[in-house]
């Protein structure tokens, strides 16, 4: 009887045992299934991102694409007529002369160029029959030429010049200056007797602009 007892005893505490062990498998089972099943849906959440991201850029490309097809039509168009903007021939080499797009580069730079500054202002003073005394400002091109920019604003271009001439040739220099396609900006200006009879001397402050050449940006974004 104690024999037929303790052969019981033997199978119930191994059928605890295989219990235990199922148990604990299972338990195992599960919770890797847990970790497995929430680490492919952080992957899969990860993945919707970058596609959102990729299709985001695609379609950017597609609108950049087309803007680019219509930005050529519009440039084509703005530079193949015969009158320029200021109703000069675009195959004049004049002052008035070249296409729309050389035009429009006259009246705004892309780069500061202290010395194409210098050399036109000197011949806007001298083509209306004054003398150049003297001409000073900042040369700042190195500096400049370092700055860039996605929304580029214009840059003022300060200068000094001092020149003189007739009533006549002092009217029509100030006229030019007016009218010139590049914006001269007069900051102050003063009129002093020459040294030559019938001759006037002024000494002009002012400021012309540039506008640096907008920076195209291709950035990478990390998706997290």
């Amino acid at each position: 009887m104690a024999k037929q007892q303790s052969t019981k005893q033997t199978l119930i505490d191994k059928t605890n045992t295989r219990v235990v062990v199922i148990t604990a498998l299972a338990a195992v089972v599960v919770v890797f299934s847990l970790v497995a099943s929430y680490a492919l849906f952080q992957q899969m959440m990860y993945q919707n991102r970058v596609l959102s991201k990729k299709k985001d850029a695609v379609s950017t490309l597609k609108k950049d694409l087309e803007a680019v097809a219509t930005l050529k039509q519009s440039y084509t168009a703005f530079v193949s007529n015969s009158i320029n903007i200021l109703g000069g021939n675009t195959d004049d080499s004049g002052e008035r002369g070249g296409d729309n797009a050389k035009v429009v580069l006259d009246a705004l730079p892309s780069n500061y160029d202290y010395p194409a500054l210098i050399t036109s202002i000197e011949k806007l003073v001298t083509d209306q029959g004054a003398s150049i005394t003297s001409i000073a400002g900042i040369d700042d091109q190195v500096a400049q030429d370092v700055a860039g920019s996605s929304a580029p604003q214009p840059v003022d271009m300060p200068f000094d010049v001092v020149f003189t001439g007739d009533y006549e040739q002092i009217q029509n220099v100030l006229k030019t200056m007016d009218k010139s396609i590049r914006p001269i900006q007069v900051l102050s200006i003063q009129f002093a007797a020459g040294q030559d009879a019938g001759k006037l001397s002024v000494t002009m402050h002012a400021k012309t602009y540039y506008q640096p050449a907008k920076l195209l940006q291709i950035r990478k974004e990390v998706v997290k």
